[in-house]
């Protein structure tokens, strides 16, 4: 599953309007109108229209349909949104209530959007400062037991930039780890499972996200 990342669709050239995004390219060397469109739960739908005539042209999705011409309409068609679904849309693994209101915090303080470095870990992601392109929070999935625990269960974490004496005090192997992969004497990990309030996770981001900014 893939969840549509807004700031991508923007980039891409999507427009906006009333939270659907919409997108017009010509096809077959110009001589039909692709338009895709995105609502913001991830719904898609492309329709191909002839100029000309101001009619949907269907025939490259009507089987059996041949020839050099729908077949061109087809191969472009597809590739379109192949494209879209790789460049714009981000795996949707984090499925926690938690996880959720952290990714909506970061949109809404920071405008951060998520991005996943790593094809071999899609569990992974990053957000990182536009000014300085340093990380000030990675949202992970991993196992429990990598954390110490006695469980075989899969954890969703976040771990922020800290200031070393916090950390120190905080980490208790239950709600607060040292960095998960990171440097743990600056680095802090929170599971995200309800254990520690929201409001306190999004003070600890914007701490994260100010001492990136050195």
């Amino acid at each position: 599953m893939k969840k549509p990342n807004i700031a991508k669709l923007r980039e891409f050239g999507f427009a906006e309007n009333g939270g659907t995004y919409t997108y017009g390219a010509r096809i077959a060397e110009g001589q039909l109108q692709m338009t895709v469109t995105i609502t913001g739960g991830g719904d898609i739908r492309a329709r191909v229209i002839d100029p000309a005539t101001g009619e949907e042209y269907v025939l490259h999705r009507t089987s059996g349909a041949a020839g050099a011409f729908v077949g061109m309409v087809r191969t472009e068609y597809e590739a379109l949104l192949t494209e879209i679904a790789e460049r714009c849309f981000d795996p949707d693994v984090f499925k926690s209530a938690c996880a959720r209101e952290v990714i909506s915090y970061v949109r809404a303080a920071y405008g951060g959007e998520l991005e996943f470095l790593w094809k071999r870990f899609p569990g992974n992601a990053v957000w990182r400062r536009e000014d300085t392109r340093k990380w000030y929070g990675a949202l992970l999935t991993v196992p429990e037991r990598k954390l110490g625990l006695a469980s075989g269960e899969t954890a969703e974490i976040i771990d922020l930039r800290a200031d070393p004496e916090e950390l120190a005090a905080l980490v208790d192997g239950e709600r607060y780890f040292p960095g998960y992969h990171m440097n743990k004497k600056h680095w802090l990990t929170i599971r995200l499972n309800g254990m520690v309030p929201a409001e306190e996770i999004f003070r600890r981001i914007d701490e994260s996200y100010r001492l990136a900014a050195k």
